[in-house]
């Protein structure tokens, strides 16, 4: 009790004094950094367009400039066809602007403790599907429902899309995935949680837990959803430090994931230095108490081949992951949970070794469908974007696409209040279910922003498609010797192949067009 008295006494001193010192204090350095990823943007801006917000307003005020600054958004990426179908179709790139002022919402601290620990009223009710592995371990899937609808099952028969939510490697229902899930219903979308071992209420029936950056348990969900939804696309998103488990199965899976496209929000790339000295002492300590208090549940059982003491004694996030994975007679094993030995892990060489089984990029350039990462620059538990995000990735690799803002703290992204979300998305996505109550309620930028990427990659896929269909045509026609000729081919070579509602086999084709 002591400690959470504490806390909210810390909380308190840093929202008195947070927002003014971000409000003077930041806005030069955040500023710097857009500014100067926009000018190498604007040379290329006839070809790819890679800074979406800029806008030429001739002779300004400094504070017009600095009010310009906070509510530019700039997508770094590689030029390709598909940067430029992107910046042409979606608007909400270009359409962000952040609190700002003397509000509390304007500090990217409190807005990220806001976001991270208030409670919200959701409209959307879950059926949880447990899902028993190989190993006799359970994950869970919680659907998201609408509280009106009567039917709580879906027809496996639907071609409605799903979307796959990865929520924070902790496990918490933050009000960033309740308000995720509530928009892609009103889109049209089946959302799913996907949540790991002892998180949540998922029962812990094996000494496995799931590593940082192992995704064999998200591989079999994935299959999961394969086989219950196979008419509907499937899309992923992923926040704070759930991308590390999202990114590493795009890795690992390359081209056989699945998925047509996946979003990060708010992501950690660089884990291992993160872990170790990436985030100031109170959010670490929050994160750290949280994590204990959800492991307390498992103490006698996870003693077995642990040392609970170091366990629950540890302040820091690398102490609790080292006490739980970093066993000396672990590190030559499969990338499975905690057993063997009750050492811990003392040396360098062993963190090390972990890390290199479970960070996110290890295999990064073996993704293969579009990813996006929605970046703030004051962004205070990611910290500092020059040092922490991998600019040279969005630059070189055609599937990563980068949309960084100057303000939108952790998982926030808060806007104005006259700003509206239906507005900027208009009908390009599914039609909100009536009698929702949902379409009236605001939603995040980033929420909104992500949306229309999925639409505009799936149209960009679609329309590929079909000049390559039309292509092929063309070919056809023209060979041979008449039309007789090809009549006759036609019947006797050509094999019909079974069709494919999500046409997957053409999304995942090593020589797609959109990376030219």
């Amino acid at each position: 009790m002591l400690e959470w008295l504490v806390a909210l006494c810390i909380v308190i001193l840093a929202g008195l004094i947070w927002p003014g010192f971000t409000y003077f204090g930041t806005e030069s350095q955040s500023g710097a950094l857009l500014q100067g990823h926009g000018s190498s943007q604007q040379t290329t801006k006839d070809k790819t367009g890679r800074c979406v917000s800029e806008q030429e307003v001739g002779d300004v005020s400094q504070a017009a400039c600095d009010e310009k600054a906070r509510s530019t958004v700039a997508l770094i990426c590689k030029p390709s066809a598909l940067a430029n179908y992107l910046l042409k179709h979606c608007r909400t790139f270009s359409n962000y602007s952040p609190c700002v002022g003397w509000t509390w919402r304007a500090s990217a601290f409190l807005q990220s403790v806001y976001e991270a620990c208030w409670p919200y009223d959701s409209p959307v009710q879950f059926v949880r599907d447990n899902l028993q592995l190989s190993d006799d371990g359970l994950v869970a899937l919680d659907w998201a429902v609408p509280s009106y609808q009567k039917r709580r099952r879906t027809s496996s028969h639907s071609t409605s899309p799903v979307l796959l939510i990865i929520p924070n490697s902790f496990g918490k229902f933050t009000r960033n995935v309740l308000k995720l899930c509530e928009t892609a219903l009103s889109h049209g979308y089946l959302p799913a949680v996907f949540n790991r071992r002892s998180h949540n209420g998922t029962p812990l029936t094996t000494l496995k837990l799931q590593q940082f950056g192992d995704p064999a348990d998200l591989r079999e969900a994935v299959r999961y959803i394969r086989h219950r939804q196979p008419a509907g696309r499937l899309y992923a998103v992923s926040e704070s430090t759930g991308s590390g488990l999202l990114l590493s199965y795009l890795g690992e899976c390359g081209s056989s994931s699945y998925m047509t496209a996946a979003v990060c929000l708010s992501p950690v790339f660089r884990c291992q230095s993160w872990f170790e000295n990436g985030l100031c002492w109170p959010l670490q300590w929050a994160l750290a108490l949280y994590q204990k208090i959800c492991l307390s549940r498992y103490k006698t059982v996870l003693g077995e081949n642990i040392q609970t003491d170091t366990l629950f004694s540890s302040c820091s996030l690398r102490g609790l992951e080292e006490a739980l994975f970093c066993q000396t007679g672990q590190v030559d094993s499969a990338p499975a949970a905690p057993t063997g030995t009750s050492s811990t892990c003392n040396t360098s060489g062993t963190w090390d070794a972990y890390w290199e089984r479970n960070e996110p990029l290890r295999d990064v350039d073996e993704v293969a469908i579009p990813v996006l990462s929605v970046c703030a620059q004051d962004d205070p538990v990611r910290g500092d974007a020059q040092s922490t995000v991998p600019f040279e990735l969005f630059e070189t690799n055609p599937h990563f696409f980068l949309l960084l803002t100057g303000r939108g703290s952790h998982c926030g992204f808060s806007t104005q209040p006259e700003w509206s979300a239906a507005g900027a998305f208009g009908a390009a996505g599914p039609a909100a279910a009536p009698n929702s109550g949902m379409a009236s309620r605001r939603t995040n930028w980033s929420h909104t922003a992500l949306l229309e990427f999925f639409r505009a990659t799936t149209d960009f896929f679609a329309g590929e498609e079909r000049a390559k269909q039309l292509a092929a045509r063309r070919r056809g026609l023209g060979g041979g010797a008449g039309g007789r000729v090809f009549r006759h081919r036609s019947v006797s070579t050509c094999k019909r192949v079974p069709a494919c509602s999500h046409n997957i086999h053409a999304i995942y084709n090593w020589q797609r067009s959109y990376t030219r």
